[in-house]
């Protein structure tokens, strides 16, 4: 029996690996430290369990609509309304198990075999994966450290072909951390549109800036930019419900009627407990989203300091996510036992072995040069964790 060619042509998810083995060393009784978090490190606010037990309770525990109950997709209209002042109607949510889930949607309702998709680099290392799986083919369009992991409006042209049908948008980004102003985004979206290009805008670490920066969701720059673009977030991030897979999609209504359909015949519905909780915590207070945010911002500025501090290493201040790229090129070429680093792999799997400490090797993420820390992790490991890697620098030749 053979694997299809699709299926062959698909990377596995190296960070999940990474947490896998993690998880594995500590069963062990190894002291390791883990910077590859892609999970808040909070409990899912009470209230929103409390409405996934009354739902259990009434029995709601029934097939629901296969895009999302009317109720799920009215709250999250609701949400848009109150946050960005857009209208959405119902028909133009897709409710699915996840932000991943909605975004494999997304590629499937909107590529033909051979359709190009410029992802830009830094990128979530899935999102060349789902351009796969839907016969799309994925264009890395670099950016650097000097401009803050931003696309430019100038390599967004300059990377554009005739079968380029969409962009990625990741606003705040993972994994660097960036977030694009107002005036970016319409300059990089004037590019796409003149382009003939739509924006997938994947704002799932929307709620979680910085420093005063300004989440600005695509849409709410007009009705042009609104009619291209798509939106994908989800419960996961801002709510600490990674587990539950709640994501969905806000589209133009005949791409939000191709997804749902898509999605019937795939998945069906999302959990429906999950749906009900996630009403809860659409509808609920936002002290548990404070909260989070205010954790988060106190260990990106100690990791920052930390990390620029230490010989050979550097970071750029993230403004959003929980993330932040640190550049490890000052040391490389350098040897840990005899071995020579020369990429983020060999860095990642040296310090994991000498120091218990696991980071993402950049190179998942189109970028060699680094490795993504996450400060999803309590400050007191943070601070443990960046002892070792002090150390572990300190002993290379």
């Amino acid at each position: 029996m053979e694997v299809s060619r699709r299926c062959s042509n698909i990377l596995g998810s190296l960070t999940l690996e990474i947490s896998a083995r993690v998880k594995a060393m500590k069963a062990e009784g190894h002291d390791v430290i883990g910077f590859g978090a892609g999970e808040p490190d909070f409990g899912t606010p009470l209230w929103v369990v409390d409405a996934a037990k009354e739902a259990l309770d009434k029995g709601l525990t029934r097939y629901t609509p296969a895009s999302g109950t009317p109720e799920l997709k009215r709250a999250i209209c609701d949400r848009y309304r109150r946050k960005y002042g857009l209208d959405y109607d119902v028909a133009q949510v897709v409710v699915s198990n996840g932000a991943k889930h909605s975004l494999f949607n997304v590629f499937q309702a909107i590529l033909n075999p051979g359709d190009e998709v410029i992802v830009p680099a830094p990128y979530w290392l899935s999102y060349p994966e789902i351009v796969k799986m839907a016969d799309g083919v994925p264009v890395a369009v670099e950016t650097t450290e000097a401009e803050a992991f931003k696309l430019s409006p100038r390599a967004l042209r300059e990377a554009v072909t005739p079968r380029t049908k969409a962009v990625i948008i990741n606003n705040p980004s993972n994994p660097t951390g960036s977030v694009y102003t107002r005036e970016e985004l319409r300059e990089i979206m004037d590019a796409a549109l003149d382009c003939g290009l739509c924006a997938v805008a994947d704002d799932i670490y929307e709620e979680l800036v910085y420093d005063g920066a300004e989440m600005v969701c695509i849409p709410t720059l007009g009705d042009r930019y609104r009619e291209n673009t798509i939106v994908v977030s989800g419960a996961s991030k801002t709510y600490a419900m990674t587990g539950w897979r709640i994501g969905y999609s806000l589209s133009p209504h005949e791409i939000a009627k191709a997804m749902g359909n898509f999605q019937s015949h795939s998945t069906s519905n999302p959990n429906s407990i999950a749906q009900y909780a996630t009403i809860a915590a659409l509808n609920g207070p936002d002290e548990g989203i404070i909260r989070m945010r205010a954790a988060f911002d106190e260990r990106r500025r100690f990791m920052h300091a930390r990390i620029n501090g230490i010989d050979g290493l550097g970071c750029l201040l993230p403004s959003g996510a929980f993330y932040m790229m640190m550049n490890i090129s000052g040391i490389l070429g350098r040897e840990w036992e005899g071995r020579r680093i020369l990429g983020s792999m060999d860095f990642a799997m040296a310090l994991l072995e000498a120091q218990k400490v696991a980071v993402v090797p950049g190179i998942c993420f189109g970028a060699d040069d680094y490795v993504r820390m996450s400060y999803a992790v309590s400050m007191h490991n943070i601070e443990r964790g960046l002892d070792r890697i002090e150390a572990f620098c300190a002993g290379l030749k």
